[in-house]
């Protein structure tokens, strides 16, 4: 279990994230992972956290999306 929850900007980006149409569905993996640990003391999934990284790694990718992908991959527990 996560001492690290998705902060209410992060939330509200990975929220928008989820209702853009042009949304990739990495964006998208990474914008639900965040989204669902809000106050859940859930942590990030392997293949959640394998798609926050490509996000952040892709020039193409808007600001929003990263910022989803960086609260979930901030909350992936270690192995």
């Amino acid at each position: 279990m996560s001492d690290k929850t998705t902060g209410s900007k992060a939330a509200s980006n990975a929220s928008a994230t989820l209702r853009d149409g042009r949304t990739s569905d990495d964006s998208k993996s990474a914008a639900g992972s965040a989204l669902s640990q809000v106050n859940s003391g859930r942590s990030t999934g392997d293949d959640a956290a394998e798609s926050a990284s490509e996000v952040l790694q892709s020039d193409d990718t808007g600001a929003k999306s990263k910022s989803a992908a960086g609260s979930a991959l901030s909350q992936k527990e270690s192995d």
